[in-house]
């Protein structure tokens, strides 16, 4: 991987910043009472693993300083040149931090497998100078229902009015949304979960009243028994009945129904359809995979988890319609796993594009 050279750095010249076409043209762009939250992501959030994986993937992106570099021929081969950053770098966005919106578009390509800003000013050579983050939940596309997205849309509307699509940055994954295509395990967590949840209300076993004597009781009168039965459990541990009614305790408990099995193996699978290594966010590893220390553990996390979110939005931010031509955005990845190996009175490291061997080789000198 190349390193950069600040032998020449091009400087950006002095733009003027003027107002975008109104957010794309949608007045309830920044209106967030018409922002909605998405009943399956809440669902599917509300599940530890996949809690977990995305606060991990979610955070690391967001924390990302974003850079920018030129190429140069230098003889025989181009050379990365860093280059000065543009105004917008440190927040696209000016209402909000920069880790706020990186972290939701992350969030998005994640659970939806596409992500959406949207351009609020100009410089004025045409660029854009800020940005505002939409719910990809808000934003549907009349010319690719999904969930397969095979390219940028031109047909976008954010709660039923249209956008410009010359004022939408997309940003599409190259992994499919998490939502759909992992909506069976999802689905299959939730009832465990959900069965564990009856379980943990129980303050007695699950059992059977059985009338023994007497007149047989209608449907109702039964359910209206099992119900004044289960009330009085819950505010008294002892119970009375006549000679007429029988308890019998159930033997189905959740060691029986392997429920414990179950929710352990589907962690497993919450961690494979979210990309993340096991060990990562507590999962069963099912191998003698196990992280050596805490720089193992990010570069995991970052090769595994996070690198495809990191290089679609490199990528899309790097599009002629985003930065001017010869110009490459970058995440600061080096930089964020070069602090997992620092020690605690030592100075941040320079910032760099992507990890070097530069480590490996320090050691290796000094083990010889």
């Amino acid at each position: 991987m190349a390193v950069f050279s600040l032998k020449r750095a091009i400087p950006n010249a002095p733009k003027a910043q003027v107002a975008a076409a109104g957010a794309a043209g949608n007045p309830l762009v920044g209106n967030f009472m018409t922002y909605t939250a998405d009943f399956n992501r809440s669902a599917a959030i509300q599940i530890p693993t996949i809690s977990r994986a995305r606060d991990l993937i979610c955070s690391m992106v967001g924390c990302l300083e974003i850079h920018q570099y030129g190429k140069q021929w230098m003889d025989d081969e181009y050379e990365d040149i860093e280059l000065p950053d543009d105004t917008w770098f440190h927040q696209p966005d000016p209402n909000v931090t920069r880790n706020f919106i990186m972290s939701w578009t992350t969030d998005d390509l994640l659970f939806y497998g596409r992500a959406f800003w949207i351009v609020t000013s100009r410089f004025g050579n045409g660029f854009p100078a800020t940005f505002t983050w939409v719910p990809a939940n808000d934003v549907q596309t009349r010319d690719q229902a999904g969930p397969q997205w095979f390219g940028p849309s031109k047909e976008v509307y954010f709660n039923g009015y249209r956008l410009d699509p010359n004022d939408v940055v997309q940003f599409l994954s190259p992994i499919q949304g998490l939502l759909t295509m992992g909506a069976r395990s999802i689905r299959t967590n939730i009832n465990l979960d959900t069965s564990a949840e009856r379980f943990a209300k129980n303050q007695t076993p699950a059992g059977v009243l059985k009338q023994t004597e007497g007149e047989p009781l209608s449907a109702e009168e039964l359910s209206e028994l099992a119900a004044g039965f289960a009330a009085a459990r819950n505010n008294n541990a002892i119970a009375a009945l006549n000679q007429y009614v029988d308890w019998k305790e159930s033997y189905m408990d959740p060691s029986k129904l392997q429920l414990t099995e179950a929710r352990t193996y589907q962690a497993l699978e919450m961690a494979r359809i979210a990309n993340i290594p096991p060990y990562l966010v507590g999962a069963p590893t099912g191998s003698g995979m196990t992280y050596q220390n805490a720089q193992q553990a990010r570069q995991d996390l970052y090769l595994f988890g996070a690198k495809p979110f990191i290089d679609c939005i490199e990528q899309t931010l790097s599009m002629n319609n985003v930065t001017p031509r010869g110009r490459y955005i970058y995440l600061d990845v080096e930089s964020y796993l070069e602090e997992a190996q620092m020690e605690p009175d030592q100075d941040n490291a320079a910032p760099g594009r992507a990890p070097t061997n530069e480590t490996e080789d320090d050691n290796d000198s000094t083990n010889s």
